[in-house]
């Protein structure tokens, strides 16, 4: 137990940690002084007595990692970084919220050193938490061995009311008690606020059970103050092997007498008057403001000097694992530094020509087959879709909580042989959203390259999990099929029309919708190269010839560029007439280019999969491939025409879809709706008399 000298002091620290981030939020006219004001308790109890982290250090292999998932309270995190020696400095805490400081408005991993992910958008943060551990278990049972265990750190997440009332926290949190995640502990600060006032005015959830009913260990913390309490929960929460819940009952900004306990200190500053009341209420000076008292610099300095040591000896056991196990030591090095195995790439399937041909949704299969093999640290599944989308490693086994700490026989529809933590085929459920904030967290978490799967029309459900994939650079791998009204029978539901051009509009997302099997091969490999972003892998479930690539057409390597010439009617002439496709059209774009050049016409075919790959590119790259002196241009694509303008022009044609599916066969609705070789053809010949 604490001490009285060492509780005051305790308390002073807790007090730089509330009025550092009302300082901030003053100083910007501008952030979220409640949460820091409420929680700060908490926070200064698991980062000085049970974090292990290493400020010198930020990417120490095995830190534990610290989420915060209400990312609103980042002031609060903001001054942790602050006092514990990271790259943020006073004058940063100054410049809260305002343009280009490190201390922006919800945190962003890949602008402030010590953020681990970037949160604001509730439950996002602990579903991305959830991956962590996910990726921390797996790493543990592949590279751990008796007397060596180089991968042993918990993940931290501080999760508030708002976001365990989101449907993602809800969606992760089920699948984290499956999997018996024992080294996830998740602190609730439960203060029955949110932004619009009562939490009761919108729930009467018990939310402690549903935890236990979903598997979790749950403890209950009556005072959030009480730093001996939260110590004591924390330290119960570490020795048990499920995924813990501390629901934590704190006071939203407290101290702020005139607006605690309210929504009013949830999301404004709290005005010159009450921060003045509020300091002297908790005994702190009113001036200056950001004051941090010598003692509670030097409390906060040990704490660094105890995570350098931690560090230190992690390093040391790394030389001895390194002598006892040197293979695995290697690998586990590798995957930790980002790097991919020595030729990879190599053994990539390749497809013979096959008019018949094959689903491009059937070749990422064969792809991922032989990725399973040369690119061990793959991991990832679909939510409940593999037989369709067929995200599977086979002979991989299955990641699933071992039982009574063994691997089991794998049984009732498993991938693998057995399961275990060891496995590399995740099994979501049906959870799409908790799939793409997961594959987010192992992303960030590295030493593992995170897939998912499931259909085009159903990346609506996981959207916010892409967005802040893109906004963090983090490297996951999504994987769409069944990838438009082709689709068939399903019906408008499940027929993507505008999921497509949505995807495109993500700034920093790739989207690649390659057209036969060996443009799907490519397509693959520029994904698991792609280290600073993620990537979407659209793939049809109907079936696609596999072009024969040995004479007139160009290689399947052009997908590498995003765009290239497929084929040239004329390739010693300047076109007089473009074609462009993705996917499935491409095909439909070159019958139609052949049939026009029959009719003596200068026809240009451009597969065009990647706009964002293609845009990438340099400009003269780009004007070879699509001319400005060519203004005839038609592009076909099952989905929204808008979007194609940028290489059609305004005058140009598209032979889309704008509008919802239909029930029917899949090449029956193609037809209904134009996507077919005479339309094609009809409309290339109007864009040559427009121009002629």
């Amino acid at each position: 137990m604490t001490t009285d000298g060492g509780r005051k002091l305790e308390e002073r620290c807790v007090n730089a940690l509330r009025f550092l981030a009302v300082d901030a939020v003053e100083r910007a006219h501008s952030g979220h002084p409640g949460l820091p004001m409420g929680a700060a308790a908490m926070a200064h109890v698991l980062w000085t007595r049970h974090l292990r982290h290493h400020p010198g250090d930020p990417a120490w292999a095995n830190r534990d990692r610290f989420v915060l998932s209400a990312g609103h309270g980042s002031a609060l995190l903001y001054g942790l970084l602050h006092l514990a020696g990271y790259e943020v400095t006073l004058e940063d805490l100054q410049a809260f919220r305002q343009w280009g400081s490190v201390t922006p408005g919800h945190p962003e991993s890949n602008v402030t050193r010590g953020v681990e992910v970037t949160t604001g958008p509730l439950g996002q943060g602990l579903a991305m938490a959830v991956g962590m551990a996910t990726a921390e278990a797996h790493l543990a049972a592949r590279f751990n061995r008796p007397g060596h265990e180089l991968v042993d750190h918990r993940t931290y997440a501080l999760v508030s009311d708002g976001d365990l009332m989101e449907g993602v926290a809800y969606e992760a949190s089920a699948l984290a008690g499956h999997l018996r995640l024992g080294k996830l502990i998740v602190l609730y600060d439960a203060n029955d606020v949110t932004l619009a006032g009562s939490w009761r005015l919108s729930s009467s959830e018990r939310v402690a059970a549903r935890f236990d009913a979903c598997g979790w260990d749950v403890t209950t913390v009556e005072d959030g103050n009480d730093l001996d309490a939260v110590d004591e929960a924390l330290s119960r929460a570490a020795a048990t092997d499920r995924p813990s819940l501390l629901a934590v009952r704190t006071v939203l900004g407290y101290g702020a007498r005139n607006v605690q306990g309210t929504h009013n200190a949830h999301g404004a500053p709290l005005g010159a008057a009450a921060v003045a009341a509020a300091k002297a209420e908790l005994g702190w000076p009113a001036e200056p403001s950001f004051y941090v008292p010598e003692e509670v610099r030097a409390r906060y300095a040990a704490v660094a000097a105890a995570g350098a040591s931690r560090a230190r000896e992690w390093s040391e056991a790394l030389v001895a694992y390194r002598a006892a196990h040197p293979a695995a030591a290697a690998e586990l090095e590798r995957r930790l530094r980002g790097d991919l195995p020595q030729g990879w790439a190599s053994d990539l399937p390749a497809f013979p020509p096959d008019e018949k041909g094959v689903a491009t949704r059937r070749a990422s299969e064969a792809v991922l087959q032989r990725l399973a093999d040369a690119v061990p640290e793959m991991i990832g599944g679909s939510a409940d879709l593999n037989p369709s989308t067929f995200t599977w490693l086979k002979g991989k086994g299955d990641f699933q909580a071992p039982v009574d700490g063994e691997s089991a026989v794998a049984t009732d529809g498993a991938v693998g042989e057995g399961w275990g933590y060891d496995g590399r085929n995740l099994h979501f459920g049906v959870r799409e959203h908790a799939m793409g904030a997961m594959a987010n967290g192992m992303a960030i978490h590295g030493g593992v390259i995170p897939f998912t799967g499931t259909f085009l029309v159903f990346s609506d459900y996981m959207r916010p999990a892409i967005r802040l994939a893109a906004l963090g650079g983090y490297p996951a791998i999504f994987v769409f099929t069944h990838d438009s009204v082709a689709v068939g029978e399903d019906g408008p539901t499940h027929q993507p029309v505008e999921q497509l051009m949505g995807l495109r509009s993500v700034p920093e997302l790739v989207v690649v919708r390659p057209g036969d099997a060996n443009e799907t091969a490519v397509a693959w490999r520029v994904a698991v190269e792609r280290r600073d972003g993620p990537t979407a892998l659209v793939f049809s479930r109907q079936a696609l010839p596999v072009l024969d690539r040995g004479g007139e057409l160009a290689t399947a390597d052009g997908l590498a560029r995003g765009g290239y010439v497929l084929w040239d009617a004329s390739p010693d002439r300047s076109p007089e007439l473009l074609l462009i496709g993705t996917g499935a059209e491409i095909h439909v774009a070159l019958s139609a280019g052949r049939r026009l050049a029959t009719e003596g016409v200068r026809v240009r075919v451009v597969s065009l999969p990647s706009f964002e790959l293609f845009a990438a590119q340099p400009e003269a790259y780009r004007r070879r491939v699509l001319p400005e002196s060519v203004c005839a241009r038609v592009a076909v694509e099952a989905g929204i025409s808008l979007g194609w303008e940028r290489f059609v022009g305004a005058a140009g044609s598209v032979v889309g879809v704008d509008r919802f599916g239909a029930s029917a066969p899949g090449p029956e609705v193609l037809r209904r709706y134009g996507i077919t070789e005479d339309e094609v053809v009809a409309r290339g010949r109007e864009q040559l008399e427009r121009t002629r």
